[in-house]
C-alpha cells in the first residue's frame, strides 16, 4: 500500500520540535535559547512557541538560571521499561489539554492492517464522545477519521478499503457511492481538516486533521453536539494548529 502524503503544518513543527529536544538532550548540564537557536537555525519567534510547548508537555524543564534542560516526560519515554504506559499517559494528557482548549472530545486515530482504529480520545460531561452506533471500522466512508485516514491512502488503497467494507446509508447525508467519495477525497486537500456533517450519525459533527509519521497513517479528529455546529470550523483549526504535542509523543 503506498501513501499518499505532504506533509502538514503538525509535522513540519513536529520536526523542529524535535530538533530543539535533541539540542537540549546532548548538553545535559543545560543549554541556552540563544545557543539553541544557533545550532538548530530556528528563529526566535518559533523557537519561543516551540519551548513554550515542550515545557508544557514536560519535554524539557528550565534551571533556575534560565537553561534548558530534560524535562521528565521525555525521561520516561525515553525508558524501556514501562514505555508503551508512558506513551499512552504522555498522550492522554495531551489530548484532556486539547479537549478543554477545543471544547470537543478529541480523538487520535490510525489505519493499521487495512483498519481504522481510534486508540486514545478524551471525552467528559461537557464534551461526550460520539455514541458509536455502527462500528467505525465499517463506516469510514461517513465519518471525518475515516475519510480523513482514507485521505491518506493512494487510490489503489482508498479502493481496497472500500470493496472489503459496503457504504451504507447512516443518515440521509451519508455518501453512498464510491465514485462520489474517491472524487472528493482526491480533491481534499491535506492541510485543510476533513468534515462530517451528520453524515455519521445526526445530532453530531466531526473534523479530522492528519497526523503522519513515517509510514504510520493517523490523524486527530473532535467531535460535537450539532447545536455547536457554529464552532467547527474554528474548534478544527485549533485543533490543527495543536496537533504537533500529540505528533510529537509518537515520534520520540
Amino acid at each position: 500500500m503506498a501513501l499518499k502524503h505532504e506533509p502538514t503544518a503538525p509535522y513540519h513543527s513536529t520536526q523542529d520540535a524535535l530538533r530543539v529536544l535533541e539540542t537540549v538532550a546532548r548538553h545535559s548540564s543545560g543549554v541556552t535559547d540563544t545557543e539553541i537557536a544557533r545550532h538548530t537555525g530556528l528563529g526566535t519567534e518559533r523557537l519561543t512557541t516551540l519551548l513554550r510547548m515542550l515545557r508544557r508537555e514536560g519535554y524539557v524543564e528550565q534551571t533556575a538560571d534560565g537553561a534548558y534542560v530534560t524535562g521528565a516526560a521525555l525521561a520516561r519515554l525515553g525508558s524501556a521499561h514501562g514505555r508503551d504506559q508512558a506513551l499512552r499517559d504522555q498522550l492522554q494528557r495531551t489530548l484532556d489539554r486539547l479537549r478543554d482548549s477545543v471544547g470537543a472530545a478529541v480523538y487520535v486515530s490510525r489505519y493499521v492492517d487495512g483498519e481504522i482504529s481510534i486508540t486514545q480520545y478524551a471525552a467528559g460531561p461537557a464534551t461526550p464522545a460520539v455514541n458509536e452506533w455502527v462500528d467505525f471500522r465499517h463506516s469510514a466512508h461517513a465519518t471525518a477519521i475515516g475519510k480523513s485516514l482514507l485521505g491518506q491512502l493512494d487510490h489503489a488503497g482508498r479502493r481496497d478499503h472500500l470493496a472489503r467494507h459496503k457504504m451504507a446509508r447512516l443518515t440521509s447525508r451519508t455518501i453512498t457511492s464510491d465514485k462520489l467519495l474517491l472524487s472528493r477525497l482526491e480533491s481534499q486537500p491535506p492541510t485543510v481538516p476533513v468534515l462530517d456533517l451528520q453524515e455519521y450519525a445526526v445530532g453530531t459533527v466531526c473534523a479530522a486533521v492528519p497526523i503522519t509519521a513515517g509510514s504510520s497513517v493517523g490523524c486527530l479528529a473532535l467531535s460535537l453536539p450539532v447545536e455547536h455546529a457554529h464552532r467547527l470550523r474554528q474548534a478544527a483549526d485549533t485543533l490543527n494548529r495543536n496537533a504537533a504535542p500529540v505528533l510529537l509523543s509518537l515520534a520520540i
